[in-house]
């Protein structure tokens, strides 16, 4: 490509991404003329046709600018929603082995409702088998949509829930109770508590 169009297009390319008050629009749209997109996409067409050479020079450095700032806020924006998605289902009534809001949950169904409907993953069935997966968390160091274990009967980990925030957690607790928010700290929850796991699509 001759070096002078070579720099006219990546000048071109440079007034696109930076978004000036002659070319932006609101939320980083390119506005020329009638021709209106997001920077992203009208930097994408800015390429040279016969060679294609400045489309990844360009895609590369619009990846370095977004990644930083995707990675900072995509945790805590995933917590929020799955807390707030779980808060939701509150006062629905336990059903051992229920799955879905209308017929009633049992604890790891419950669970297992609200990280596929408000993140799209897929946990285990059965609390044991929802401990066994994720990453251990200290106790000092969870995080809301972190799974909280606890040994009910025996030695075998038989409750879970989510944890939300200040010691607190959600779960759907047994037969003749609705799901509802108690401490890690109250007294029968205490005795009985395993510890924290954290779901790979939280890490």
């Amino acid at each position: 490509m001759p070096f002078k169009r070579m720099t006219i297009l990546f000048l071109f390319a440079f007034l696109a991404i930076s978004c000036s008050s002659t070319w932006a629009g609101p939320l980083g749209q390119v506005n020329i003329g009638a021709w209106e997109m997001d920077a992203p996409s009208a930097i994408a067409s800015i390429t040279d046709s016969s060679s294609g050479m400045l489309l990844p020079v360009i895609d590369d450095a619009v990846a370095a600018v977004s990644a930083p700032s995707r990675a900072m806020s995509a945790g805590p924006r995933m917590r929020k929603l799955l807390a707030d998605f779980a808060v939701t289902l509150r006062d629905i009534r336990y059903r051992r082995g229920g799955h879905e809001p209308s017929t009633g949950f049992d604890c790891s169904g419950f669970v297992r409702y609200v990280f596929e409907h408000s993140v799209g993953a897929a946990l285990p069935s059965g609390s044991a088998s929802q401990f066994h997966i994720g990453a251990t968390v200290d106790r000092t160091d969870m995080k809301t949509g972190d799974l909280v274990f606890f040994r009910i009967h025996g030695k075998r980990v038989s409750h879970v829930g989510i944890y939300l925030d200040h010691g607190r957690f959600i779960h759907s607790p047994s037969s003749g109770k609705t799901v509802s928010i108690n401490r890690l700290d109250e007294g029968y929850w205490a005795k009985h508590f395993v510890g924290a796991k954290r779901p790979k699509v939280l890490s």
